[in-house]
Protein backbone atom coordinates (compact mmCIF):
# COMPACT_ATOMS: atom_id res chain seq x y z
CA UNK A 1 0.00 0.00 0.00
CA UNK A 2 1.76 3.10 -1.50
CA UNK A 3 0.16 6.70 -0.62
CA UNK A 4 -0.17 9.93 -2.28
CA UNK A 5 -0.13 12.75 0.28
CA UNK A 6 -2.01 15.60 -1.42
CA UNK A 7 -2.09 19.02 -0.30
CA UNK A 8 -3.83 22.43 -2.09
CA UNK A 9 -1.90 25.64 -1.29
CA UNK A 10 -2.27 29.37 -1.49
CA UNK A 11 -0.26 31.61 0.26
CA UNK A 12 0.87 29.00 2.90
CA UNK A 13 4.66 29.74 3.67
CA UNK A 14 4.03 30.20 7.53
CA UNK A 15 1.87 26.80 8.19
CA UNK A 16 2.87 24.67 4.87
CA UNK A 17 5.91 23.03 6.45
CA UNK A 18 4.83 21.81 9.40
CA UNK A 19 2.17 20.13 7.43
CA UNK A 20 4.62 18.85 5.23
CA UNK A 21 7.17 17.60 7.84
CA UNK A 22 3.97 15.30 9.69
CA UNK A 23 3.80 13.73 6.39
CA UNK A 24 7.44 12.14 6.94
CA UNK A 25 7.83 8.26 6.99
CA UNK A 26 3.76 8.24 6.02
CA UNK A 27 3.66 9.53 2.34
CA UNK A 28 5.52 7.75 -0.67
CA UNK A 29 4.92 11.12 -2.43
CA UNK A 30 3.76 14.58 -1.87
CA UNK A 31 1.85 16.39 -4.43
CA UNK A 32 1.14 20.21 -4.05
CA UNK A 33 -0.74 22.23 -6.37
CA UNK A 34 -0.55 25.51 -5.71
CA UNK A 35 -2.69 28.44 -6.76
CA UNK A 36 0.05 30.71 -7.92
CA UNK A 37 1.19 31.67 -4.40
CA UNK A 38 2.89 35.22 -4.10
CA UNK A 39 5.17 34.14 -1.39
CA UNK A 40 7.77 31.07 -0.88
CA UNK A 41 5.07 28.66 -0.15
CA UNK A 42 6.34 27.08 -3.53
CA UNK A 43 9.99 26.93 -2.80
CA UNK A 44 9.05 25.68 0.43
CA UNK A 45 7.53 22.45 -1.34
CA UNK A 46 10.26 21.90 -3.32
CA UNK A 47 12.94 21.67 -0.91
CA UNK A 48 10.20 19.17 1.35
CA UNK A 49 10.74 16.83 -1.77
CA UNK A 50 7.16 17.31 -3.03
CA UNK A 51 5.98 17.73 -6.54
CA UNK A 52 4.76 20.95 -6.93
CA UNK A 53 2.02 21.82 -9.70
CA UNK A 54 0.63 25.40 -10.54
CA UNK A 55 -3.26 25.49 -11.07
CA UNK A 56 -5.47 28.83 -10.77
CA UNK A 57 -8.55 28.25 -8.34
CA UNK A 58 -11.66 28.15 -9.52
CA UNK A 59 -13.65 26.40 -6.51
CA UNK A 60 -11.74 23.95 -3.49
CA UNK A 61 -13.77 20.98 -4.84
CA UNK A 62 -12.23 21.81 -8.67
CA UNK A 63 -8.73 22.13 -7.22
CA UNK A 64 -8.73 18.85 -4.76
CA UNK A 65 -9.99 17.30 -8.13
CA UNK A 66 -7.01 18.46 -10.03
CA UNK A 67 -5.04 17.41 -7.39
CA UNK A 68 -6.36 13.44 -7.33
CA UNK A 69 -5.17 13.59 -10.90
CA UNK A 70 -1.67 14.45 -10.11
CA UNK A 71 -1.02 12.01 -7.56
CA UNK A 72 0.74 8.73 -8.49
CA UNK A 73 -0.09 6.07 -6.21
CA UNK A 74 -3.83 4.48 -5.83
CA UNK A 75 -4.47 5.86 -1.76
CA UNK A 76 -4.73 9.31 -1.05
CA UNK A 77 -4.10 11.45 1.40
CA UNK A 78 -5.35 14.79 2.13
CA UNK A 79 -4.36 17.02 3.87
CA UNK A 80 -4.71 21.33 4.21
CA UNK A 81 -1.92 23.08 4.79
CA UNK A 82 -3.35 24.37 8.77
CA UNK A 83 -3.29 20.57 9.52
CA UNK A 84 -1.02 18.26 10.79
CA UNK A 85 -0.75 14.25 11.37
CA UNK A 86 -0.92 13.54 14.57
CA UNK A 87 1.40 10.92 16.08
CA UNK A 88 -1.53 8.49 16.68
CA UNK A 89 -3.05 8.91 13.15
CA UNK A 90 0.52 8.28 11.95
CA UNK A 91 1.18 4.92 13.85
CA UNK A 92 -2.16 4.00 12.40
CA UNK A 93 -1.35 4.58 8.99
CA UNK A 94 1.87 3.32 9.25
CA UNK A 95 0.01 -0.23 10.69
CA UNK A 96 -2.37 -0.21 7.88
CA UNK A 97 0.20 0.14 5.10
CA UNK A 98 2.08 -3.14 6.85
CA UNK A 99 -0.70 -4.92 7.08
CA UNK A 100 -3.25 -3.48 3.67
CA UNK A 101 -6.45 -2.61 4.41
CA UNK A 102 -9.96 -4.90 4.44
CA UNK A 103 -11.10 -6.03 1.50
CA UNK A 104 -14.31 -3.70 0.36
CA UNK A 105 -13.00 -0.43 2.13
CA UNK A 106 -12.45 2.40 0.21
CA UNK A 107 -12.28 4.70 2.83
CA UNK A 108 -11.46 6.10 5.83
CA UNK A 109 -12.39 8.40 8.40
CA UNK A 110 -10.82 10.43 10.71
CA UNK A 111 -11.03 12.56 13.60
CA UNK A 112 -10.13 16.29 12.90
CA UNK A 113 -9.66 18.47 16.69
CA UNK A 114 -9.14 22.47 16.20
CA UNK A 115 -6.81 24.57 17.91
CA UNK A 116 -8.46 28.07 18.22
CA UNK A 117 -7.87 31.02 20.66
CA UNK A 118 -5.40 29.17 22.51
CA UNK A 119 -6.98 25.81 23.52
CA UNK A 120 -8.11 22.52 21.44
CA UNK A 121 -11.96 22.92 20.79
CA UNK A 122 -13.73 19.50 22.37
CA UNK A 123 -17.27 21.02 21.48
CA UNK A 124 -19.06 23.81 19.27
CA UNK A 125 -19.82 21.37 16.43
CA UNK A 126 -16.27 21.32 15.41
CA UNK A 127 -15.53 18.23 17.37
CA UNK A 128 -15.06 15.17 16.47
CA UNK A 129 -15.65 16.49 13.14
CA UNK A 130 -14.87 13.75 11.45
CA UNK A 131 -13.27 13.84 7.58
CA UNK A 132 -12.50 11.32 5.10
CA UNK A 133 -9.15 11.86 4.59
CA UNK A 134 -7.68 8.30 3.25
CA UNK A 135 -8.81 7.05 0.70
CA UNK A 136 -8.68 4.80 -2.82
CA UNK A 137 -7.86 7.59 -5.84
CA UNK A 138 -9.93 5.83 -8.38
CA UNK A 139 -13.14 5.83 -5.56
CA UNK A 140 -13.51 9.22 -5.01
CA UNK A 141 -14.62 12.54 -6.33
CA UNK A 142 -14.68 15.94 -4.70
CA UNK A 143 -18.04 17.59 -4.52
CA UNK A 144 -18.79 21.43 -3.60
CA UNK A 145 -17.38 25.15 -4.26
CA UNK A 146 -16.65 25.03 -0.82
CA UNK A 147 -16.77 22.98 2.41
CA UNK A 148 -16.42 20.31 -0.17
CA UNK A 149 -17.14 16.68 0.64
CA UNK A 150 -15.78 13.57 -0.89
CA UNK A 151 -18.47 11.31 -2.63
CA UNK A 152 -16.91 7.54 -2.26
CA UNK A 153 -17.93 4.60 -4.19
CA UNK A 154 -17.64 1.39 -1.36
CA UNK A 155 -17.24 0.92 2.61
CA UNK A 156 -15.84 3.46 4.41
CA UNK A 157 -13.79 2.56 7.85
CA UNK A 158 -13.00 5.04 11.32
CA UNK A 159 -9.44 5.33 11.94
CA UNK A 160 -7.91 5.83 14.98
CA UNK A 161 -5.45 8.93 15.81
CA UNK A 162 -6.38 12.44 14.65
CA UNK A 163 -5.70 15.78 12.31
CA UNK A 164 -5.06 18.58 14.17
CA UNK A 165 -6.37 21.52 12.40
CA UNK A 166 -5.01 25.34 13.18
CA UNK A 167 -7.38 26.89 10.99
CA UNK A 168 -8.07 30.27 12.24
CA UNK A 169 -4.73 32.53 13.52
CA UNK A 170 -7.34 34.78 14.87
CA UNK A 171 -10.73 36.02 15.50
CA UNK A 172 -10.04 38.07 12.76
CA UNK A 173 -8.61 35.96 10.37
CA UNK A 174 -11.87 33.75 10.88
CA UNK A 175 -14.13 36.79 10.23
CA UNK A 176 -12.57 37.44 6.79
CA UNK A 177 -12.26 33.57 6.04
CA UNK A 178 -16.16 33.44 6.70
CA UNK A 179 -16.80 36.69 4.54
CA UNK A 180 -14.67 35.33 1.69
CA UNK A 181 -17.07 31.80 1.90
CA UNK A 182 -20.54 33.47 2.55
CA UNK A 183 -19.88 34.56 -1.27
CA UNK A 184 -19.92 31.49 -2.54
CA UNK A 185 -22.68 30.30 -0.85
CA UNK A 186 -24.62 33.23 -1.65
CA UNK A 187 -24.76 32.45 -4.77
CA UNK A 188 -24.78 28.98 -3.82
CA UNK A 189 -28.40 30.10 -2.52
CA UNK A 190 -29.19 31.94 -5.51
CA UNK A 191 -28.18 28.78 -7.89
CA UNK A 192 -30.63 26.43 -6.11
CA UNK A 193 -33.20 29.48 -5.75
CA UNK A 194 -33.82 28.73 -2.29
CA UNK A 195 -37.34 30.40 -1.23
CA UNK A 196 -37.90 32.84 2.00
CA UNK A 197 -34.94 34.34 2.19
CA UNK A 198 -36.21 36.94 4.16
CA UNK A 199 -37.54 34.65 6.65
CA UNK A 200 -34.40 32.30 6.34
CA UNK A 201 -32.28 35.58 7.37
CA UNK A 202 -34.45 36.26 10.39
CA UNK A 203 -34.64 33.19 11.86
CA UNK A 204 -31.30 30.65 10.45
CA UNK A 205 -28.74 33.04 12.73
CA UNK A 206 -30.31 32.29 16.14
CA UNK A 207 -30.52 28.84 15.07
CA UNK A 208 -27.36 28.23 14.32
CA UNK A 209 -25.84 30.40 17.37
CA UNK A 210 -28.01 27.91 19.55
CA UNK A 211 -26.76 25.53 17.49
CA UNK A 212 -23.55 25.70 18.32
CA UNK A 213 -23.10 26.66 21.96
CA UNK A 214 -26.38 25.12 23.45
CA UNK A 215 -27.08 22.14 21.70
CA UNK A 216 -23.52 21.35 21.23
CA UNK A 217 -22.45 22.17 24.58
CA UNK A 218 -20.26 25.40 22.91
CA UNK A 219 -19.92 26.88 26.33
CA UNK A 220 -18.27 24.07 27.64
CA UNK A 221 -15.34 25.35 25.50
CA UNK A 222 -15.02 28.54 27.30
CA UNK A 223 -14.37 31.88 25.85
CA UNK A 224 -13.19 30.46 22.22
CA UNK A 225 -16.96 28.62 22.29
CA UNK A 226 -18.61 31.81 22.58
CA UNK A 227 -17.00 33.06 19.66
CA UNK A 228 -16.94 30.34 17.54
CA UNK A 229 -20.84 30.26 17.71
CA UNK A 230 -20.97 34.08 17.51
CA UNK A 231 -18.99 34.08 14.32
CA UNK A 232 -21.02 31.23 12.89
CA UNK A 233 -24.54 32.98 13.85
CA UNK A 234 -22.84 36.09 11.67
CA UNK A 235 -21.77 34.08 8.87
CA UNK A 236 -25.41 32.48 8.32
CA UNK A 237 -26.43 35.93 8.45
CA UNK A 238 -23.99 37.21 6.14
CA UNK A 239 -24.79 34.45 3.03
CA UNK A 240 -28.40 35.53 3.25
CA UNK A 241 -27.43 39.11 3.06
CA UNK A 242 -25.49 38.56 -0.12
CA UNK A 243 -28.12 35.98 -1.86
CA UNK A 244 -30.64 38.63 -0.99
CA UNK A 245 -28.45 41.46 -2.20
CA UNK A 246 -27.69 39.91 -5.51
CA UNK A 247 -31.17 38.84 -6.26
CA UNK A 248 -32.23 42.59 -5.93
CA UNK A 249 -29.81 43.98 -8.16
CA UNK A 250 -30.14 44.14 -11.78
CA UNK A 251 -28.66 41.44 -12.79
CA UNK A 252 -30.01 39.49 -10.40
CA UNK A 253 -33.26 40.75 -11.57
CA UNK A 254 -32.41 39.43 -14.92
CA UNK A 255 -31.55 35.88 -13.78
Amino acid sequence: MKISAVIITFNEEERLPAALDSLRGVADEIVVVDSYSTDRTTELARQARATVYQNRFEDYGQQKNFALQKAGHDWILNLDADERVSPELKNAILELKAKQPPGGVAAFAIKRKTFYLGRWIRHSGWYPDKKIRLFRKNASVWLGRIHERLQVSGDIAPLSGEILHFSYRDIGDHIRRLNRYSSFLGEEIISQKKKCLLLRLLILPPVTFFRHYVWRLGFLDGFPGLVIATISSWGTAMKYFKAISSKRSPQGRQN
